[in-house]
């Protein structure tokens, strides 16, 4: 009876194996299915990750060709490639485009009709009355054009890209000096003076670039930047100015050497209208030679009046205030930057006139750069520019400049041969050390001192010539400090991506 119990027990259990067997089989085939399933998931995600980077790049690339292309040394610059194409200042409802093809196709932005029409625009300014002109000012990218383009791959997909004058009311941004709210004003040009967004004309004008880009699969995207050359905010107060504590000057002792603070020199359209200056200014301490209008030991009677932009006090050496962006060291060391990065020649090391760039002309200012001295010797030429010296210039009176010197750095200047006759600098010359006696560099938050003009020498300023000459010296003069003023790179004010309509 037991034997026969376990036999049938045992019977029972037949089979038991299969199931968990199939089981077991079914189990694996949801996971792989799942592995499957998430595969393809991951796949499609890395699949529309790549179309969506792909095709947001294409279209940044787009915004950065244009922007690289409004800079005047850009060598595909719109003035050199395309004159006429981008007038300035761009008014407002005028747009301009970039058109970027693929192959054979047309691309028309302006045409509502067309795959890729600009429907953003109409946005913005459809409001303010302004249409997209039909068609409208359009030249070819850098990827083609076949004078430009050498390349042999392919250039990034965008479509196009719009460049155009911004206003109140399309940024729908209340700006300066309105503050209007809401924004209202719909064709007055946007400008940006460094700090600050404005319709009053200070500064440059902020360009809007807005960029399309089109994949083969599809996938668009519509990207947007605000953008402005960012200004020096040069300002100066006096033709020569003297920045910072215990200045000191020494007197240049020729009858024919003058500093004069009255506004001189045409260039272009530019006339010297500009209020009188200072003819030398300085901004702190006391000074400690010939500067004090009520005490000018030093100066002989005939020779006061030659420091003056002929208005009382006589000699008209005065304090003057500087903008805020050049009073300490850290802002010194930050101009210097900017114009280096910026600049057309750069010299890292001593220099002389061999150095001076033959390019220079009334009609091409270059910018300057020397990290170093400079010596000019028996150079009978002029200078067109902005001059940034960082060590000693020593200046030959042979020689002449139209526009800005800076010795920011070893703030020394000093001038000692006789016997000229025509030579002068017209625009202004600023003066500042940013290091110590050991030219260690000075703390970034404290103000420059100051070495004298011409320091170790009796006479800072020696002009010779002949007693008839009265052209040898330094003049201020407005036009020729705007024209020298570098062109920076455009700035980038904003940057956001647009939701397809």
């Amino acid at each position: 009876m037991r034997e026969w119990r376990r036999i049938r027990l045992g019977r029972g259990e037949k089979g038991v194996a299969l199931l968990i067997s199939i089981f077991i089989l079914l189990l694996i085939s949801v996971v792989a299915i799942a592995l499957i399933v998430s595969s393809g998931t991951e796949s499609a995600l890395a699949g529309n990750y790549r179309s969506s980077t792909g095709v947001y790049y294409a279209a940044l690339a787009g915004l950065e060709e244009a922007r690289s292309r409004l800079q005047p040394k850009n060598p595909n610059y719109f003035g050199t490639t395309s004159p006429g194409f981008l007038p300035t200042p761009l008014a407002v409802g005028s747009p301009v485009y970039v058109i970027n093809p693929l192959g054979s196709e047309t691309v028309a932005p302006w045409d509502s009709t067309s795959p890729y029409a600009d429907k953003q625009y109409n946005i913005e300014f459809a409001s303010s009355s302004l249409a997209l002109p039909n068609p409208s000012p359009s030249t070819s990218s850098i990827w083609n054009n076949s004078p430009l383009n050498s390349l042999t791959f392919p250039g990034p997909l965008y479509k196009w890209v719009r460049i155009n004058a911004v206003s109140e009311k399309s940024l729908n941004v209340p700006v300066a000096p309105s503050y209007s709210t809401p924004p209202n004003d719909s064709t007055t040009p946007v400008y940006y003076d460094g700090s600050q967004l404005n319709i009053s004309g200070t500064g440059a004008e902020v360009l809007e670039l807005t960029a399309l880009a089109v994949l083969p699969n599809g996938s668009q995207k519509l990207v947007q930047y605000l953008a402005a050359p960012t200004p020096l905010n040069l300002t100066f107060n006096a033709a020569v100015t003297l920045d910072g504590n215990a200045p000191q000057f020494t007197v240049g002792t020729s009858p024919n050497f003058w500093v004069g603070g009255a506004d001189q020199g045409s260039v272009g359209a530019c006339s010297p209208t500009a209020p009188s200056v200072a003819a030398v200014g300085y901004t702190a301490g006391s000074l400690s030679s010939f500067e004090q209008p009520t005490n000018p030991s030093g100066v002989t009677a005939g020779l006061r009046n030659h420091y003056t932009p002929y208005t009382a006090p006589n000699p008209n050496i005065l304090p003057v205030t500087l903008s805020a962006n050049l009073q300490t060291v850290a802002d010194l060391n930050a101009l210097v930057q900017s114009i280096t990065q910026n600049a057309d020649v750069v010299v890292n090391g001593n220099a002389t006139q061999a150095n001076m760039p033959g390019a220079m002309s009334a009609t091409n200012l270059m910018t300057i750069v020397i990290n170093g001295d400079l010596t000019l010797s028996s150079w009978h030429g002029t200078g067109y520019g902005l001059l940034l010296v960082t060590g000693k210039f020593t200046y030959d009176p042979d020689a002449s400049w139209d526009g800005i010197i800076l010795l920011i750095g070893k703030g020394w200047m000093h001038s000692s041969q006789g016997a000229y006759t025509t030579t002068q600098i017209q625009g202004a010359v600023f003066l500042a050390r940013t290091l110590d006696a050991s030219d260690n560099p000075l703390p970034l938050t404290s103000p420059p001192i100051f070495t004298p003009i011409g320091s170790g020498s009796p006479s800072g300023f020696d002009f010779g010539g002949t007693p008839n000459t009265l052209t040898n010296g330094i003049y201020y003069s407005n036009c020729w400090i705007q024209a020298a003023m570098p062109v920076l790179p455009y700035k980038v004010l904003s940057f956001h991506e647009i939701p397809q309509q």
